[in-house]
């Protein structure tokens, strides 16, 4: 007589464990999170919560989490997200690299161009500034996106409300003006890769489950976006030529979809590129 293996039944329904879930955003994430099947709740007895950078400043050290429970984002992730704090961490993360292993392997580290934050360090920057005169320089606020205050330029009178004003010297008006936005200020790349002539981006989707340990996962798929002209160093003002940000250039946007295969902004699968 054969001997068959009993097969497991399947759970009740009753006992699935329904994911709870909030979300602090009106938008996208919303409709995905209740297309999943999950429970919207509004209290504090969720699973997973799309929290918002304010929740994570003010409630994430004083809050007790059990194990299960997931949220979207890691604790200071703003010292990588924020454009100043994560060259620091980029010029740290090679000071440590030289002393424990030597410059060759810190040369490594050298995928990043020249950069400096403004106003703090205006004083160093003006003198790496003046060992490459006429070279172009592009400034990034800090903490903003989709291309806004973004700006090149080749003359120190470009930026002197970043000037750095020495406490001494400085008049009781200067002392009443607001401080500029913090910016950074990179040495520009004359020389990019280019897709058809021209400017480009490719965005990749990761996700990170763990730093300790590292555990990252790498979505197959992306998306690239092209300038909407071709690369020229002949004008440092027309912002067609040197972004791919659709919100900087909406009003070109529409003509140049009609006759380019290099629409700005298409998301044109990277891995056909």
């Amino acid at each position: 007589m054969s001997q068959h293996k009993s097969l497991p039944l399947k759970r009740a329904a009753s006992e699935v464990r329904v994911i709870r879930f909030k979300c602090a955003l009106h938008n996208t994430i919303l409709d995905v999170l209740r297309d999943r099947g999950w429970q919207e709740t509004k209290e504090d007895d969720w699973d997973f919560y799309w929290c918002d950078v304010g929740w994570m400043k003010e409630f994430f050290d004083h809050c007790y989490m059990d194990e299960h429970v997931r949220i979207c984002h890691f604790r200071n992730h703003y010292e990588l997200t924020r454009k100043n704090l994560m060259v620091r961490n980029l010029k740290r993360y090679k000071k440590q690299i030289e002393r424990e292993y030597g410059k060759l392997e810190a040369s490594k580290c050298e995928f990043f161009p020249t950069t400096f934050e403004l106003p703090s360090e205006y004083h160093l920057f003006v003198e790496e500034f003046k060992k490459y005169p006429g070279i172009i320089w592009i400034m990034k606020p800090v903490a903003k996106s989709q291309g806004k205050g973004i700006f090149l330029f080749r003359k120190l009178k470009d930026i002197t409300d970043w000037r750095k004003e020495d406490p001494v010297q400085r008049d009781s008006a200067q002392s009443e003006r607001e401080p500029p936005e913090t910016y950074v200020v990179s040495r520009y790349i004359e020389n990019p890769y280019l897709i058809g002539g021209r400017k480009f981006d490719i965005r990749v989707y990761v996700f990170v489950t763990s730093y300790i340990p590292l555990k990252a996962w790498l979505y197959r798929s992306g998306f690239a976006r092209f300038s909407n002209t071709r690369f020229s160093l002949d004008t440092i003002t027309d912002s067609c030529i040197y972004f791919t940000y659709t919100s900087s250039h909406p009003f070109y946007l529409l003509s140049f979809c009609r006759h380019s295969p290099y629409q700005c902004g298409n998301t044109k699968d990277s891995t056909r590129l």
